[in-house]
C-alpha cells in the first residue's frame, strides 16, 4: 500500500446540505466556496480524492441509483475531473436489510483501500457527520470533522469550511 487518499463524504461537504429533502439533482448542487480550490490543492499534492456517501433515498424509493450517478457527473464536470471514484451506499435501515456499507461502518472505505492500495496511516476521512468520523476511525484513517458548530466529535480534527480541512490535510 502506497497511496494517500482524502475520502470526502459529499451532502455538508463537497456540496450544501440540502435542508428537507434529498439532493438526486444535479441543478440543486450549490458547491461551497473553497471547495474546488482545496480539492486542486489535495491532488496536487498527491492525494487520491474518493467520495463515501450514504444515499438513503435510493432505498426509499425517492431517487434511483443513475440520480446518483448523474449528481457525481455534473460535480466531475464543475470540479474539472478531481474526483477518483464514488462509493454511495443505496441502503436505509428502515427499508433494507443491515449493510456493512452504510457509514458508520467503514466497508465503502475498505472496498477503496483495497481496489487503490490506500495506506490509512497517510490518508483521511472528511465529513460533517459523527457517522462519517467513525467509518474514517474504524478503516484507520485520521478525521476531520467538517462544521461550524464548535462541538466536535471524537475527531482527530475540526474544520470549519473546506480550505481549513484542505490545511490540516496538506500540512500534516
Amino acid at each position: 500500500m502506497t497511496a494517500k487518499c482524502v475520502f470526502l463524504d459529499r451532502d455538508g461537504v463537497l456540496n450544501e446540505e440540502p435542508t428537507n429533502y434529498y439532493l438526486y439533482r444535479p441543478e440543486d448542487v450549490q458547491v461551497p466556496t473553497g471547495v474546488i480550490e482545496g480539492l486542486r490543492q489535495m491532488k496536487a499534492a498527491g492525494y487520491l480524492l474518493i467520495v463515501i456517501t450514504n444515499q438513503a433515498g435510493v432505498a426509499k424509493g425517492l431517487y434511483s441509483r443513475q440520480d446518483v450517478l448523474r449528481v457525481h457527473d455534473y460535480f466531475q464536470n464543475l470540479c474539472g475531473g478531481l474526483l477518483d471514484d464514488i462509493y454511495f451506499c443505496p441502503h436505509h435501515p428502515d427499508h433494507t436489510t443491515d449493510s456493512l456499507l452504510r457509514k458508520p461502518d467503514s466497508l465503502m472505505i475498505e472496498k477503496a483501500m483495497a481496489k487503490y492500495g490506500i495506506d490509512p496511516s497517510t490518508s483521511w476521512m472528511v465529513g460533517d457527520r459523527e457517522r462519517d468520523v467513525q467509518a474514517g476511525k474504524k478503516a484507520g484513517l485520521s478525521t476531520i470533522y467538517l462544521s461550524t458548530d464548535p462541538n466536535t466529535t471524537d475527531s482527530n480534527h475540526h474544520a470549519i469550511n473546506f480550505l481549513m480541512a484542505t490545511d490540516f490535510v496538506l500540512n500534516s
